[in-house]
């Protein structure tokens, strides 16, 4: 627990919670897309479910982002598909308007929800790979702080 005196650590942790809240946004709006067809109290525990299962496949997609930004060049690589994604994102794609379809039960809307995520979250996977420096500490804390306003914000 002595890593919690040092600032580097804090540095880090705060990075982390911010690439994840400016990178969800998109997150959350799936989130509340997904379950917007459904009764009330299955809006909250699709949100939950969805939520939840999407951060189970973030950790897994950090991890494996973690354990590859160590090999030479990976780095370099992940920096330029961010700046490709940047750019898009600036420049805006003619037709790029989806149409996202509501789920039609409690687990076609959890589906849509991981399968959104699964696709949008490269951007966000790789940021905070690069700032948690192989901390996986760092990430499991960074999401679950930024979780529950993901989850708010939907």
């Amino acid at each position: 627990m002595s890593f919690l005196a040092e600032p580097e650590f804090w540095a880090r942790l705060w990075s982390i919670v911010l690439i994840d809240l400016t990178l969800a946004g998109d997150n959350a709006l799936v989130i509340a897309l997904a379950v917007r067809s459904l009764p009330r109290r299955q809006q909250l525990w699709g949100r939950l479910l969805g939520t939840l299962g999407a951060v189970a496949l973030r950790l897994i997609f950090i991890a494996v982002a973690s354990a590859a930004l160590t090999i030479p060049f990976v780095q370099l690589i992940g920096g330029l598909l961010l700046v490709w994604i940047a750019v898009k994102l600036v420049r805006g794609e003619p037709g790029a308007e989806h149409d996202l379809r509501g789920g039609t039960s409690l687990a076609n809307a959890v589906w849509v929800i991981l399968v959104a995520d699964a696709v949008m979250s490269l951007d966000n996977v790789l940021g905070v790979a690069a700032a948690a420096d192989g901390d996986l500490r760092l990430v499991v804390f960074g999401i679950t702080l930024s979780l529950p306003l993901v989850v708010w914000g939907s």
